[in-house]
Formats: structure tokens, sequence, C-alpha cells
């Protein structure tokens, strides 16, 4: 993902990507190189610039995080945000005293069809929300179970949807690469989540049901229908007689673009702004309170047995 945020520095307006830093020499100045910036050192690159952006190992967050709040340096950290709650609860507390910017980089938040979707869940009775996040398998090498990899940015979209506590939890998994979890919120409404890197058809989908309508979002292809007054009828045809459905489709107007430029712009304005940004570390740590508990349920521990 670094690249990709380097990119995306160097292209936004107001910004001017000065520097990348990498443990991996080759790698870091074959970006900069690539986007007109200068390949550095950590402590150099931060006393030269304004905000930058974490995308390393997720082990290594904390300590690059903290790295930029000490050199007054605005941040964003790619999810998932820390692997110690205690320890990222301490890094927004010192973040909040220090004035700095700390945003997470939930990136789905940003998807185009989850903004507009945002703005109609607030006027909707929710009673089901269904998210499917399904793929292939990777061909790359990824220490992250499919839970901590794909669903947190479910679980995320879900607990920026769902005003209420979860009252219940449950999860199953096929191996680290499958799991489904199931929620149910003391609002009354229900969640089913799958997430997946066995299907061999990629998916991002997500439908909520509610007492007025239906919502179908298509996160990739950036797309909202809102299917509204379901009409049944009978109708005769050459003397047969058929059931049929027939219902008003809405599709609101979604302005297409990268979710990771939005979400960069985002957290550039943030910062100069002194305002908060859309995903803050409490936020994130909320997540990964969920998402640890999908875990535990979807991949217990197999107790070891000891022969006699």
């Amino acid at each position: 993902m670094g690249q990709h945020h380097a990119r995306v520095y160097s292209e936004l307006p107001g910004t001017t990507l000065t520097g990348v830093t990498d443990t991996d020499a080759e790698q870091g100045l074959s970006v900069a190189t690539d986007y007109g910036a200068t390949y550095m050192n950590r402590r150099d690159l931060l006393d030269a610039v304004d905000v930058a952006s974490v995308a390393v190992p997720t082990r290594f967050h904390a300590d690059a995080v903290e790295s930029c709040i000490e050199a007054d340096v605005d941040v964003l950290v790619e999810k998932p945000y820390v692997d110690d709650r205690d320890r990222g609860r301490e890094l927004a507390r010192q973040a909040r005293e220090a004035g700095v910017t700390l945003q997470v980089g939930h990136i789905e938040r940003f998807n185009p069809s989850i903004t507009v979707l945002s703005d109609i869940v607030p006027d909707l009775d929710v009673v089901s929300i269904d998210i499917d996040r399904l793929g292939p398998p990777l061909a790359r090498e990824n220490d992250d179970n499919v839970v901590m990899d794909l669903m947190i940015h479910d679980i995320d979209i879900l607990l920026s949807l769902v005003e209420g506590d979860i009252e219940s939890l449950s999860a199953v998994a096929r191996d680290d690469r499958h799991a489904t979890a199931q929620f149910e919120f003391d609002t009354g409404a229900v969640s089913t989540v799958t997430a997946s890197r066995l299907t061999q058809q990629k998916v991002r989908t997500l439908s909520i049901t509610a007492e007025s309508c239906r919502v179908n979002v298509d996160m990739i292809g950036q797309t909202v229908e809102i299917h509204r007054r379901s009409l049944p009828e009978y109708v005769e045809a050459d003397g047969d007689i058929r059931y049929r459905h027939e219902s008003v489709v809405e599709r609101p107007m979604v302005e297409n673009g990268e979710p990771l430029k939005a979400e960069l712009s985002s957290f550039v304005d943030a910062a100069e702004n002194g305002t908060e940004p859309l995903v803050t570390a409490e936020d994130a740590l909320d997540v990964l309170e969920v998402v640890e508990r999908v875990e535990g349920m979807a991949f217990p521990p197999v107790p070891e047995v000891t022969r006699p």
C-alpha cells in the first residue's frame, strides 16, 4: 500500500510528496524515484514533512506512529491500527495531548458507494445488514487471518452504520481463509458478515433490509440501488396465470472515484484545519475489540493433548 500512498500524495492538489522511507532501501528508492521524491531515513523524513502515512506490517505500526507524534507530524496509519489495544489507547492519548491528527486507514469508509449509503441509513428502520467480502486465494504472503485482513473492513462499516451496542455475537470459520460472523444489536437489527479467500469470484457487496425498502450496494462497481414499493400481482398471458413482483428502483448518484484518494484528501484536510478525522483512533480501537471477539470464536485455541 505504501507505493499507492506515495502516488496519491504526488497527485493531490495542495500537497507535495517530499520523501519516502523504507527498511528495504532499494524498494524505497524505487518508489521515491517513480514519484519525484527523495529517499530518506525516518528521522530526516519526519523533520521534512507535515503529514505522513504509515504503511508497514502491523507489528511495527505503534513504533512508527509514536515517531510521528514525537516529531509533531500528523499521521495516517493503515488498518489494523495496532496489534495491542492498550498501546493504541496510549498513542491516541499522546496524539491528543500533542495536538497531532491521528487517522486510521479504514479505506472502505471512503468508498463512494459507502459514502452515499451513510447518508441513506439514518432515514431507515434497519432490520438486517448482510455484507460479503469474498475473493480467491492471495498470490502473496499474509500473516493475518481472513477476519483481521478482510472482515475488519466490514465490521468497521457495520459499526459506523448501526447505532446501539452489540447484544450477541457468534462466528464460525472453515479455516483461516473463510469466516462468517453474526451480530444482533440492542436496537433489534441483525447482521451477517462473511469474508473469504477461497471464493473464485471477487465480491464486495452489502445489502440492507429495512421496513420500507431494500438497499443493495456494490463496493466494486460503486453503485447503490434502493428497491421500494414491491407490488405483487397475478398476470394472465395466453391463458396462463403468472405471479410477478414489480418495484420502483432508485439509483442515487454516486460520484465514482478512488477511495484512497478520498481518504488521503480527507486526512490532509483534517490535519490542515485541526478537525477530527472521519476515522479516529478510538473508532479503530472499537473495531479491533470486535474483530478480536470474532477471532476468538472463529479460531478457538486448540487444547493441548497430554499423553498419559
